[in-house]
């Protein structure tokens, strides 16, 4: 019967990639892929209750219930969202849509951000069901739209405008964490526990037009904006350790079998590397990043605009959301306009009961298994679940081959996922299922 189950994982995968949900960005561009995935869910799972939320039509939001036996325990939240980003055909050696299986992978946008916990997920909770499994603490299942933009019609909209869906919930379970890294000493699986702050400046600057045959006025919009660009671009942010960096540290020191230390910077290259392509998600986690992504100014040769425009995108060590603040107003300088879209950093307790049943269900599975907690670069839908005070982490169990690219899967060309993780991962999760 288990076997049942870890087929169903791939198929489900490999089905809901074949719907195309890319989230563009543009509410004209982006079509009802994210309600069609929903609804596919909500018939695999049509044994329990389910509520549908949409704020926007074809961008629908399903939230699925699985009572449990004492309705006096804090409820357990596992998320995972339906949209994906573009995939251009042209760049890709298969079709990016069609949940092509072969060579031992299931290939297409979403096998691993995220149409692969979707899939293991409903095929773990369908196994538990039919084992006749009700856990002891209710489960809410929610399959959200348009975490790929911000989440306005998705998470963000449900904590915002239904923040009665997560009456009772106290922690959740969602991307990114959960998948194995190579040690000397075995396979570690990561355990997601922070994430880094985000904040999108968007930095304008504005001054006289004028010819461009005039003397420079390196007080005019452009000159004013590169300066400022420059000064962000040149200054090196700190590495910070703080108690979630600490723990972080003590755990790859543990799995290595050497100091860790980012503050030495080749030596901390150097310690990495038995990691393989996962090196880099640990790499830039402890240091706050500022990245200038667009510049806009001007439309002639000789012609010096009054304004000028420019986006930097900027992820922030744990914690120090306010010190980024001040230092990059002081770096930007005057005379120039930001506004932001922001997100705070995340952080949760490792030592908690709910890890200690992530470690056991994976254990169960491989039981010379390491744990690694991780600390992500990215922004996820935990930053709106963090604003109703619920405590999130970063599991989507999956056994990854050595020299698998898995941060290159993300949203990169060729995305694929390895059949055999999607087995694993299924088995890891009715594990952690029927422990709750």
């Amino acid at each position: 019967m288990l076997s049942l189950m870890q087929e169903e994982a791939v198929r489900f995968c490999a089905e809901l990639i074949r719907i195309d949900s890319t989230n563009t960005g543009d509410p004209a561009s982006t079509g009802d892929g994210e309600t069609r995935c929903a609804e596919l869910i909500r018939d695999w799972l049509s044994e329990l209750p389910s509520e549908w939320f949409e704020r926007v039509p074809g961008r629908g939001n399903l939230v699925v219930s699985i009572p449990g036996k004492d309705p006096q325990l804090p409820r357990l939240a596992i998320h995972a969202h339906t949209d994906v980003v573009p995939a251009d055909p042209v760049k890709w050696s298969v079709d990016p849509f069609a949940g092509e299986i072969r060579d031992g992978r299931v290939w297409g946008r979403g096998a691993v951000d995220m149409k692969d916990m979707i899939g293991m997920l409903v095929a773990a909770v369908r196994q538990t069901l039919r084992e006749g499994h009700r856990p002891r603490r209710g489960i809410v299942l929610l399959f959200v739209a348009d975490e790929e933009v911000e989440g306005a019609n998705g998470m963000g909209f449900l904590v915002d405008e239904h923040p009665e869906v997560f009456r009772g919930v106290n922690e959740a379970i969602g991307e990114v964490g959960g998948f194995s890294v190579p040690t000397p000493t075995g396979d570690a699986y990561t355990i997601g526990i922070a994430e880094k702050g985000i904040a999108w400046a968007t930095l304008r600057a504005t001054g006289t037009e004028g010819h461009g045959s005039m003397v420079p006025n390196l007080e005019g919009a452009p000159a004013r904006l590169v300066a400022a660009l420059q000064r962000i671009s040149e200054h090196e942010w700190p590495e910070e350790v703080d108690a979630t960096a600490s723990a972080v540290l003590t755990g790859l020191g543990s799995v290595l079998g050497v100091h860790v230390d980012p503050r030495d910077e080749s030596g901390f290259a150097q310690a990495l590397a038995p990691l393989g392509p996962v090196a880099g998600m640990f790499s830039n986690a402890f240091r706050t990043t500022a990245a200038i992504t667009q510049v806009h100014a001007g439309s002639k040769t000789n012609t010096v605009p009054g304004e000028a425009i420019a986006t930097v995108d900027c992820r922030i060590a744990p914690g120090r959301d306010e010190e980024f603040r001040r230092v990059f107003a002081e770096l930007v300088g005057p005379g120039i306009e930001v506004t932001w879209e922001t997100g705070q950093s995340v952080v949760a307790p490792y030592d908690t009961a709910l890890v200690a049943s992530m470690r056991a269900a994976v254990q169960a599975v491989q039981p010379d298994a390491q744990f690694l907690p991780f600390l992500t670069g990215g922004a996820t839908d935990a930053k709106s679940l963090d604003r109703l005070g619920i405590a999130c982490y970063g599991f989507v169990p999956l056994r990854l081959p050595p020299g698998f690219d898995f941060p290159g899967a993300f949203h990169g060309i060729d995305e694929s996922v390895p059949v055999d993780a999607l087995r694993t991962g299924s088995l890891i999760l009715r594990e952690f299922l029927l422990s709750q």
